[in-house]
């Protein structure tokens, strides 16, 4: 391909409000364009990288998955089977929708579970056709809040997204760990560096998910692992040994009135412990798709923090409809005056909600599994400038619920090795592969006839990776300063032809010359052949990224050329004749 007659234009400033490394090579290689918030158009260069991409993909999943294409624009009907048409359109406010010219509402894929169970329960009716799984690369779209990064967190993007369907869950599992297996190799070969990592299964469901994270310092989730490799997961799922509280300074139950400390920290300096002495009484207003609030009351230890995925959780289990928004208490719009913010203790009373429609008349409790080990403890007291200290359980104060709802932390304990400490690193959430179970099988009565002649909900699995959010991964991990770096199995083009005076006969007869003999030999050549100057030219080759430049200058006549390889920087001067030898050694 001629230079000149692609659709390229290079950069010398990355624009404003490209946030990230990658992003501004992106931009600034004429790879990508900015088109509005969270849109991005794809040039020809970047293209072929995705093309590319998707041929990688393709030759790890084939033998794992049949290639399908499935609707981008879906019925209501099917979201509604599966009970996520509320959860995606209202509640999280993530999916766009739009009607047809009857009125009849339709979604832009987001992801397609619903569609791939309408397709396979009409086809699919017997154990003998089981396993069946299916796979596509399709454009998603996602109505982002705040788009940001670049291609990694976008309104619209390509991915490589699976459905399997399964007899029982041991061959689910079998299935599962194969496609883990080959978003593995599949990462391996793109040379990154990466982690697969425990995973919140989120508003897609199911009984386990993991994600395969590249390690980036602009990745937006934080990963916690062990150095010996047997534990990683996101900080929304993972789980750690808290360090023990201190011994109480408190033998006995006592009231306190302590004026003015409404913080943990003001009621420690004025009770004279420390923060892991303390049971803290947090309030939140849970909202489901119904628009009935429950205010919900979640005790832990002074000195954590709550995991605002894991609560999430909890709370849409034990609610009847979708949860549609969980937030700090706005407790001045559903609590009577006697509601003693600050100094509230774990039996505040249910009294204390007003009587209202739309409001429900009891707390949902909770209580972390830390803050519920703890003794002789201090907390509220249920009014205001007062705390009591040498609480317990069951004595003072009955019990909530006891679940884990606390944020783990860098430098604790491991669960499965105490000895082991939780590191934390960055990373760029790739992939994330699902069991589902019977989630969507079971809600869309889509079953099957097994061995015994009864019906049975299919057993489920999804499979997700992001084909554009790969390619800018790879620019955020393997640039340089001199630009972008791709490895061997995506480049746009194997070598770049600069010819530095595209008016000197010597060097257009070489150039014509290695560019028929190289693309004969099956490589993919860039010539660039733009009246530029050389020095521009140099820049384009080392910002494009592509593994080596062959530089055709004074040394054309007498048939030299310059090689270069653009990762190590080396550079060898050969006969022209030799370069397709070089190359292809």
């Amino acid at each position: 391909m001629r230079l000149s007659q692609v659709l390229f234009s290079t950069r010398r400033e990355a624009p404003a409000d490209a946030e990230t490394r990658g992003t501004q090579l992106l931009v600034r290689a004429g790879f990508v364009r900015k088109v509005g918030s969270g849109l991005y158009a794809n040039l020809p260069m970047m293209q072929r990288v995705l093309n590319k991409l998707e041929g990688l993909i393709r030759s790890e999943v084939d033998g794992l998955s049949q290639e399908v294409s499935l609707p981008v624009l879906q019925p209501e009907a099917l979201w509604r089977e599966s009970g996520r048409w509320e959860a995606l359109a209202l509640a999280e406010g993530i999916m766009f929708t739009v009607a047809d010219r009857a009125g009849r509402a339709h979604a832009l894929a987001p992801t397609h579970e619903e569609v791939a169970v309408d397709v396979v329960r009409g086809l699919v009716h017997s154990y003998r056709d089981l396993p069946v799984s299916v796979y596509q690369f399709g454009r998603k779209f996602r109505d982002e809040l705040r788009p940001r990064f670049g291609l990694l967190r976008t309104r619209e993007f390509v991915m490589k997204d699976a459905y399997s369907f399964h007899a029982d869950e041991a061959d689910l599992h079998a299935h599962f760990e194969a496609m883990s297996a080959a978003y593995a190799r599949i990462l391996t070969r793109l040379n990154l560096q990466w982690r697969a990592v425990e995973a919140d299964s989120g508003s897609i469901g199911g009984s386990a998910s993991r994600e395969f994270m590249v390690l980036a310092d602009v990745g937006e989730d934080e990963i916690l692992f062990t150095p010996d490799g047997e534990y990683a997961a996101n900080v929304e799922r993972a789980v750690s040994l808290a360090e023990a509280a201190p011994a109480s300074p408190f033998q006995l139950f006592q009231r306190h009135h302590t004026p003015g400390t409404a913080t943990v920290a003001s009621a420690c300096a004025a009770l004279g412990c420390k923060a892991a002495h303390m049971v803290k009484n947090v309030l939140y207003d849970a909202v489901t798709s119904d628009g009935v609030l429950t205010p919900v009351l979640v005790s832990l230890r002074g000195d954590h923090a709550v995991n605002g995925v894991k609560l999430w959780n909890a709370v849409q289990d034990r609610l009847a409809g979708p949860l549609v928004s969980l937030e700090v208490a706005q407790a001045e719009q559903w609590a009577t005056g006697e509601l003693t913010l600050g100094f509230i203790g774990p039996d505040v009373p249910d009294s204390v909600i007003v009587e209202r429609s739309g409001l429900h008349p009891h707390f949902l409790r909770l209580c972390d599994v830390e803050a519920a080990r703890m003794q002789d403890f201090a907390t509220g007291a249920n009014e205001t400038d007062y705390h009591v200290t040498g609480a317990n359980w069951g004595v003072d104060f009955r019990l909530p619920e006891v679940m884990d709802v606390r944020q783990a932390q860098a430098g604790e304990r491991a669960v499965h090795d105490a000895a082991q400490r939780l590191h934390s690193a960055r990373g760029i959430e790739m992939g994330h592969v699902f069991k589902l179970g019977t989630r969507y099988s079971a809600a869309m009565n889509a079953t099957f006839t097994d061995a015994n002649n009864l019906d049975r909900p299919f057993q489920m699995g999804c499979y997700g990776l992001g084909v554009t959010r790969l390619a800018q991964a790879v620019a955020e991990q393997l640039a340089d300063e001199r630009g972008l770096n791709w490895p061997a199995s995506i480049v746009p083009f194997d070598v770049m032809l600069t010819v530095v005076d595209t008016q000197h006969p010597a060097q257009r007869r070489v150039a014509e010359q290695l560019y028929a003999e190289l693309r004969q030999a099956g490589l993919e050549v860039l010539l660039d052949d733009r009246p530029e100057r050389a020095g521009a030219k140099f820049a384009d080759a080392e910002l494009t990224g592509i593994p080596y430049r062959v530089t055709i200058g004074r040394g054309a006549e007498q048939d030299d050329v310059e090689v270069t390889h653009r990762r190590s920087g080396e550079r060898v001067t050969l006969p022209s004749t030799s370069v397709r030898a070089f190359l292809q050694k």
